[in-house]
């Protein structure tokens, strides 16, 4: 069985190509995906070739790890049935060619554990789950204090607020350098770091990738504060010692949502305390890929692309 998926054959290097997929087992699903986000983070480092070395990293590869599609298919022992609607949180099954994290394609083979069943009327907007679980984890990374400052309002930065605020959080300040990005904020501040002179942050979660932030955001702790590292930091991460030193500072590193989280969030969209409203903000046939990963990474009005594969399937 062949399928259309996004290949990045090299960096800068990127084509709709058709594929072979991995014969399905009982434990699996095979899945018609619908819609698939581009991540502005990861994905741009891979398309750019600025990854860091990374297990699973290497060329040809097909990127992508926020898809919703329905099960075409269901083996014995998938635990899920022909028709529902899931999230796919990426598949690796694309023979020689890589899957990290390889949801970008008209039809993936994945084991039925990996999926999420999603209500029926969440459709597009569903490709956020992954985010939204980065949100919530880095906020568990918080060890039970509030969130108070959020750095960085693309889409990640604006699902930990609106998170944080779902799971009974006082609103937390965002800081945006950029004045475009400073609109959109649901119940929560947003400023430009300058105007804002606090200086006793208790928890930080830099959402920026911003190697070079940590001095700064160390300045603006409190004694025993903690920062969260929540962005992909393609370069070297440092600071200065004496100021952390003296606020004794916390630093923690909040890496890949976990099942707990996807979970969480998905209890929470579905009881109506987390919004998705406004997040996805630019939308192309899949059929033009090339032209919509570019949008995703040069246009700054776009928070969220998403790939339409309705008509590839």
């Amino acid at each position: 069985m062949n399928t259309l998926a996004v290949v990045l054959e090299a960096p800068l290097r990127l084509a709709l190509t058709e594929v072979t997929l991995t014969a399905a087992g009982d434990d699996d699903v095979v899945v018609d995906i619908e819609w698939s986000g581009i991540s502005t983070g990861t994905e741009r480092l891979l398309w750019s070739g600025r990854m860091p070395p990374f297990p699973g990293m290497g060329y040809p590869l097909v990127p992508g790890y926020e898809s919703v599609g329905r099960v075409r298919t269901a083996g014995a022992a998938s635990g899920r049935s022909v028709g529902e609607r899931v999230f796919v949180p990426g598949a690796r099954c694309f023979g020689e060619v890589r899957g990290l994290f390889g949801g970008a394609a008209a039809r993936v083979v994945v084991p039925g554990a990996r999926v999420v069943p999603l209500d029926a009327g969440l459709e597009e907007a569903g490709v956020l789950l992954a985010l939204a679980a980065t949100a919530h984890h880095a906020i568990q990374k918080g060890g039970g204090r509030p969130i108070d400052l959020v750095v960085g309002h693309g889409v990640l930065g604006r699902l930990v607020a609106r998170t944080a605020m779902a799971l009974g959080q006082p609103a937390p300040m965002v800081w945006e350098h950029q004045a475009d990005r400073t609109t959109g904020a649901l119940g929560y501040d947003v400023l430009a770091p300058d105007a804002d002179p606090r200086r006793d942050y208790r928890c930080i979660v830099d959402v920026s990738g911003d190697a070079l932030a940590l001095d700064g955001l160390i300045q603006r702790l409190a004694p025993g504060g903690r920062i969260v590292l929540a962005g992909f930091y393609a370069e070297p991460v440092s600071f200065a010692f004496p100021p952390a030193f003296m606020r004794e500072a916390e630093l923690v590193i909040a890496a890949e949502w976990q099942m707990p989280d996807l979970v969480a969030v998905k209890a929470l969209i579905e009881q109506g305390q987390l919004h998705l409203d406004g997040l996805i903000t630019h939308r192309r046939p899949a059929r033009a890929a090339a032209e919509a990963y570019a949008t995703a990474f040069g246009d700054p009005d776009c928070l969220k692309m998403v790939l339409d594969w309705r008509q590839c399937s």
